[in-house]
């Protein structure tokens, strides 16, 4: 395990307030990865009621982020943070916001299941199944890298990122040939392509969330430049 980088306070009661934040963090994150578990899983095998309960539990991830951030807007105003608990207070405040937006794909997903319930399985879904086991990795591996503030395990999850890109265009190829070769699969195709998408942009979310992990520990920020340059700049900064 990494050593964690936040250093102790002399007021105990920041540091159990920090730790309190990111506690809540984890909390919000493995509540969205079950959500995100379950919508794929109704999507694939037809569960409807599987389906609804994805899609009902958002309310949950809403209010969670909404007390996450109104604590962190305490804290600013309290205690005035800077250097390392700083980033540590913006990092919380983006993650929570992709992790929201995270929950918003998983409640759609979760409808489309519902409507989708009772048609028959497409031939796609065999890639649908794998590309949100692709996206459920990045967002359980990213939540991890954030739990024990591990920029290598950070950096593994956007370099990850293209495999599930890979997986999207595959996917959509396929669906494309399967609508033309006949009109009436077009809906339900059009359907499974938006559920694909909102899984590729699940994966673009935790890669963001690995991208803070990244800046909270070593202050460098790495968003917008390849995985190789990043990793130049991460190994210039531990020399």
């Amino acid at each position: 395990m990494k050593p964690d980088p936040l250093k102790k306070h002399i007021s105990q009661q920041f540091d159990t307030e920090l730790e309190d934040i990111r506690n809540r963090v984890l909390a919000m994150g493995g509540l969205v990865e079950k959500n995100v578990g379950e919508a794929i899983e109704a999507l694939i095998s037809g569960n409807m009621e599987l389906g609804e309960e994805a899609a009902h539990s958002d309310y949950q991830v809403n209010r969670m982020e909404l007390a996450i951030d109104e604590e962190c807007a305490h804290i600013l105003a309290r205690r005035q943070p800077t250097a390392i608990d700083l980033r540590l207070i913006m990092m919380v405040i983006k993650t929570i916001t992709d992790l929201e937006r995270i929950g918003d794909k998983a409640e759609k997903i979760g409808r489309v299941a519902v409507q989708m319930a009772s048609e028959d399985r497409l031939v796609a879904f065999k890639e649908l199944r794998y590309m949100g086991e692709l996206a459920r990795e990045a967002l359980h591996k990213t939540l991890d890298a954030f739990a024990r503030m591990d920029v290598d395990a950070a950096m593994d999850v956007v370099r990850g990122d293209d495999l599930i890109d890979e997986a999207y265009d595959g996917l959509t190829r396929q669906l494309i040939t399967y609508m033309m070769e006949d009109s009436r699969n077009i809906r339900r195709g059009i359907d499974v392509l938006w559920c694909a998408r909102a899984l590729e942009r699940v994966g673009d979310h935790a890669k963001n969330i690995a991208e803070y992990v990244v800046f909270m520990v070593l202050g460098k920020d790495v968003r917008h430049v390849s995985p190789e340059q990043a990793q130049e700049e991460i190994l210039a900064n531990k020399r």
